[in-house]
């Protein structure tokens, strides 16, 4: 039939026509155009950029991962972490690492987090020899290997602000941000200042005996007595596997700046505090110092021989060191106040009152008791012991050693308590200062005449305190032990001895420590300490 094609008219041949050639053209375009293959899902999982140049976004946690590459966006989630989205700085390339994709979406979660604009590695190790991963980024490898520090000269290796591992090339992104882990260098081992020797050492003292008349009482000035021998003068405490700070006033006062350190104790705990007031001023006088008793209601009570403290501020620095007098660590209380012969209850579990009232204005406090607990001075104090707030029944609390075990873990356990309430303070507890009587006590003939120091070269290599008592209480609590008894008892030579100017003949004091003296060792050690 004329005008068709097989039976087909020129109408419907013209549409088969049209139809074929879309189609033709359909199909070389699908090949050929970006815009067409991109909406096929890409082989290759994840492709990371050279960069991340936003920061991480914290969203709701979802329990999938998601991945849209098309975007230059990866969003990186694992059950029970953050979500974050970070962006890559460019689009992936097709399929060419589809082989190493798998790896690097698994180990994604424990990489670097980027944080305010500092990126902070946080990887967790895996195995020691198995840590090498790379991507291919603008046709370059690019190899990230996590590796321990193995060599001390590779100072870049890990850096002081916290990062860990290596980032060698690009960097890319990590998530996991409720489980960081962040390696940490291995802290120095602590110093134990209680054990070593002691040296001559020609610097010594700190200051003269004769120069401190204003902080040190003249009873405890041997440079004042008949004494002739000054060898004790010229010794220095040496930690055995450590370097202790060399101790300056000025040093000191600085990092004691607007803060209080406190002394509460016995006399032994003036004789520490007059000897780190003649430190700080190495002996000079010093009329800018102020006292400020009264701040810490501190004052001579009418009748009184001495006021119970003594407080001093520093202007320079607003530094104020002070004692208080607490023989026995007690909160000591009349019974009868209107009867001036009254007795006193000695409450062995209540801390004394002034440091109920202070300690909040205390930013170092150093505790000390022990040759106060014994009958002879319970008698001609008065004191009664009370446990609980009433008149202790305890027979076997009432025995003195058991009384004062009980007080020094009640002190230490009373401050450990206060020490979240107050951040910036540091407790210490001084343990014993050792007697050395001869052949009697104090009043029945015992003695220390030995003046030469038989301890030199001798050394203290005991791991635990000798103060067992108070190395219990200590245990397990914030509160620090000054260690200083083990050391001090080799120095038998640096006692008052015969030469007391206050003794009575035939009596010697084998307690208390000529100054320059032993004390400035137990304060250097404080200083390092704090």
């Amino acid at each position: 039939m004329k005008g068709c094609f097989y039976g087909l008219k020129g109408k419907h041949l013209s549409l088969v026509t049209i139809v074929l050639l879309c189609t033709t053209i359909l199909i070389w375009g699908w090949k050929k155009t970006p815009i067409l293959t991109n909406l096929v899902p890409p082989q290759t999982r994840l492709h990371l950029g050279p960069e991340i140049t936003d920061d991480f976004v914290d969203n709701t946690v979802p329990l999938e991962q998601e991945i849209d590459v098309g975007k230059g966006v990866a969003t990186f989630v694992q059950k029970d972490t953050v979500k974050e989205e970070v962006r890559l700085g460019a689009p992936p390339d097709s399929e060419q690492n589809s082989d190493k994709s798998e790896e690097i979406s698994s180990d994604i979660a424990s990489n670097q987090v980027e944080k305010n604009g500092i990126l902070t590695s946080v990887s967790k190790e895996r195995e020691k020899h198995k840590q090498v991963q790379e991507a291919e980024i603008d046709g370059k490898a690019v190899d990230v290997r996590q590796k321990e520090k193995a060599d001390e000269n590779n100072a870049d290796v890990q850096k002081q602000n916290g990062e860990i591992g290596t980032s060698l090339g690009s960097t890319y992104a990590n998530t996991s941000v409720d489980k960081l882990t962040t390696h940490t260098q291995t802290p120095a081992p602590v110093c134990n200042y209680a054990k070593g020797k002691w040296v001559v050492d020609h610097k010594k003292p700190l200051y003269s005996g004769h120069g401190c008349k204003q902080w040190l009482s003249s009873m405890w000035s041997c440079r004042k007595t008949q004494r002739t021998d000054f060898a004790y003068e010229k010794v220095s405490w040496q930690p055995k596997d450590c370097q202790m700070e060399e101790f300056e006033g000025s040093k000191f006062l600085k990092r004691m700046q607007h803060k209080t350190l406190a002394f509460v104790g016995d006399s032994l705990g003036r004789q520490q505090f007059q000897s780190l007031m003649c430190m700080i001023t190495g002996g000079k006088e010093r009329h800018d110092v102020i006292d400020v008793g009264p701040e810490y209601g501190i004052v001579q009570a009418r009748g009184d021989l001495r006021p119970g403290g003594w407080a001093y501020r520093f202007p320079s620095t607003n530094t104020t060191i002070l004692y208080y007098w607490s023989s026995t660590l007690c909160d000591l209380e009349p019974i009868d106040p209107s009867n001036p012969a009254t007795d006193y209850a000695m409450h062995l579990d209540r801390p004394p009152a002034f440091l109920r009232q202070y300690i909040h204005k205390l930013n170092v406090l150093v505790l000390n008791t022990g040759h106060h607990w014994n009958r002879g001075k319970l008698k001609a104090n008065r004191w009664v012991m009370h446990l609980g707030g009433v008149p202790n029944t305890d027979r076997k609390i009432a025995v003195i050693w058991k009384a004062k075990n009980v007080t020094v873990h009640s002190i230490i356990n009373w401050v450990n308590s206060q020490l979240p309430k107050y951040p910036g303070l540091k407790a210490f507890y001084r343990t014993i200062s050792p007697r050395h009587f001869v052949g009697g006590e104090w009043n029945t003939g015992g003695s220390c005449d030995n003046t030469t120091p038989m301890s030199i070269g001798k050394e203290v290599l005991q791991d635990v305190s000798s103060d067992t008592d108070a190395a219990g209480a200590a245990k397990g609590t914030g509160v620090k032990l000054l260690d200083i008894t083990a050391l001090s008892q080799v120095r038998d030579e640096g006692h008052m001895s015969r030469f007391s100017i206050t003794a009575k003949p035939g009596v010697q004091d084998c307690l208390h420590w000529c100054l320059p003296g032993v004390p400035d060792t137990w304060n250097e050690i404080l200083f390092a300490q704090i």
